[in-house]
């Protein structure tokens, strides 16, 4: 691949990256206002919101030594890892700069007039005010996106932004596939989007000197700007340093012990960054490790002359996006080191040798050594194994459809009798026994893939696959029961208590969150957990309020039976539930 102009690209308008560039820096001016919103007047397809950044360092930080939060699941009900149940962590001041925005009922109106007349929305910032425009896009595509395909894509252009969330937001935002509506723009000594690395301990005081300095746009530096670089420097070096290691599969002991001591930062970088090497070029890289990376190694400094000279460099160029990208955007000087492939990304390393020559460059331009290049190709290996892992379980799809193909017919037979959880729990034929051995072999397979996942090893966009939501539902529809049949049959449940307690297999609660979280459902007890509920009733019964759980269960079951999520044999004659409502005197 050439070299190319950034618009043609990312298939961004250069026109609205400048717009949105001068609207970022414009709303510094209005301190006192929210956000500034504009058309781009020469194109009537775009509305720009651009919010200002903060000059307080109390607006930076909030709370504990990173200042993180927990994600509000009410504004962001997407960033999590789904399956494993985790949420993701934002900055908490940013957050709440950001409330105050949605507080604002002005603000709404003016995005969802932008919506109705099919506009697409570009929400920007500078400086921390890119970091509202994030968590605007993310709200966005949350209240639209998710809810209508129909909606134009948003797009979020930030320049010189801090680091907002940590690594689960990376995987909900790549999962979702939102990775593309985020760019975010980095000059190369910019020490602006590395402050999120340091703990506010360290560098509280020089931070507020040098958004001082921000403010009243003097010319000279404050004293301790080099010291203020080289501690952010330091400390995006221990978290480089221990991701470089994670991602190269370091198992020394020492790694997790010092992480035990000393607390790295949780925030990582998402989207897709652009680093403006200082040169001319522009340097295009969406895999997030690898800018992680960069944002670490092309910050790195020699001498200690050089120190003084670029500490004071990186707060002038903080202020220099517009004038660099007004001379640089046009040019045919753009290196992307990723290629996508479907949502995932790869290093360029493996190409002919022009573009290898351009890739050499412009790593060459970003004056990263031969350390940082080893941890660019293991970001791109990692990248590769997980892809690798998602080709190995991709393989066991026949695997698993074989195994649900024969239950199903089991599941067929016994509803002529007691039906399938009960015939399996008395376990008294011999095709009994051949379903328990299908139900342990899909165990095998489905805990492999869980265990994988609670490692990291599988592609961000992997549990949003919608054949293995499908695949997944299904499986947890027709083994669960057997599973919760062999618990209460070896009275497990006098051991551990109630199955939905501490007895439910991981497997089962990861893809019931998958099909939730694709269908945008309550987290409730599911269909295919109704035997447990049965149990618990029957070793309740006589209990007071018995009578109305079990009423409140046959509504329940009355619907599954009309979804076709639950067989109709579970009303069998015969049937563990049928007797239970017989003997409390109720009737069908």
């Amino acid at each position: 691949m050439g070299t190319v102009k950034l618009g043609e690209n990312m298939e961004i308008k250069e026109e609205v990256i400048m717009k949105a560039c001068s609207m970022a820096r414009k709303a510094h001016k209005y301190p006192g206002k929210q956000y500034l919103s504009k058309e781009i007047r020469s194109s009537s397809s775009e509305v720009v919101f651009s919010f200002a950044g903060s000059l307080s360092v109390n607006d930076w930080f909030s709370g504990s030594a990173f200042g993180e939060m927990k994600v509000d699941l009410q504004f962001f009900p997407s960033l999590k890892y789904v399956g494993l149940d985790q949420t993701g962590r934002v900055n908490e001041a940013f957050f709440k700069r950001f409330q105050a925005v949605l507080a604002n009922p002005r603000f709404k109106v003016e995005v969802e007039k932008a919506v109705a007349d099919r506009r697409q929305v570009v929400f920007t910032g500078h400086c921390s005010g890119g970091a509202i425009a994030i968590l605007a896009t993310a709200w966005f595509l949350e209240v639209y996106n998710r809810q209508s395909s129909n909606c134009i894509e948003p797009l979020c252009l930030t320049f010189g932004s801090p680091l907002v969330g940590d690594y689960i937001i990376n995987i909900a935002i790549r999962r979702e596939k939102w990775s593309r509506y985020f760019v975010n723009f980095v000059m190369r000594y910019d020490i602006v989007p590395r402050i999120s690395l340091s703990p506010l301990s360290s560098i509280k005081q020089q931070l507020q000197r040098v958004l001082d300095y921000f403010n009243q746009n003097s010319q000279q530096p404050p004293n301790d700007a080099p010291a203020f670089y080289e501690t952010v420097v330091k400390h995006a070096s221990s978290v480089a340093t221990y991701a470089a290691c994670k991602i190269m599969g370091s198992t020394n002991p020492l790694l997790e012990t010092v992480s035990s001591f000393i607390e790295p930062s949780p925030y990582r970088p998402f989207g897709t960054y652009v680093f403006c090497t200082g040169t001319g070029k522009l340097v295009v890289i969406s895999n997030p490790d690898a800018v992680l990376q960069v944002l670490f190694y092309s910050s790195q400094l020699s001498t200690e002359e050089e120190k003084v000279t670029v500490a004071q460099t990186s707060l002038r160029d903080h202020l220099n996006y517009e004038n660099y990208l007004q001379e640089h955007l046009k040019r045919p000087a753009v290196t992307s080191l990723f290629h996508h492939h479907q949502e995932a990304l790869a290093v360029s390393w493996n190409v002919a040798s022009v573009e290898r020559e351009q890739v050499d460059m412009a790593l060459n331009d970003l004056g990263l050594s031969e350390r940082a290049r080893l941890s660019l190709r293991a970001a791109e290996a990692l990248e590769k194994q997980k892809l690798r892992n998602q080709a190995t379980i991709d393989g066991k799809k026949k695997d698993i459809e074989k195994c649900l193909d024969k239950l199903q017919e089991y599941q067929s037979k016994c509803a002529h009798k007691v039906g399938y959880y009960d015939a399996f729990k008395s376990s008294d034929e011999e095709e009994d026994f051949h379903a328990n051995v299908a139900r342990l072999e899909l165990a095998g397979i489905w805990d492999v893939i869980i265990e994988m996942l609670k490692r990291y090893e599988l592609p961000d966009e992997f549990e949003g696959q919608k054949e293995w939501i499908g695949l997944g539902t299904r499986y947890r529809r027709i083994v669960e029961p057997l599973d919760i049949a062999n618990y209460y049959r070896h009275l497990k449940n006098e051991d551990t208590g109630p199955y939905m307690g501490k007895g439910r297999p991981r497997r089962y609660k990861c893809t019931q969150k998958w099909r939730e979280h694709a269908e945008q459902l309550p987290d409730e007890i599911p269909e295919s957990c109704f035997w447990a509920e049965v149990e618990e009733l029957c070793i309740k019964a006589g209990c007071q309020g018995t009578i109305e759980s079990i009423l409140h269960l046959k509504t329940k079951v009355d619907k599954w039976i009309q979804n076709k999520e639950l067989g109709d044999d579970v009303l069998l004659e015969n049937s563990t539930f049928t007797k239970l409502q017989k003997q409390h005197f109720l009737t069908n």
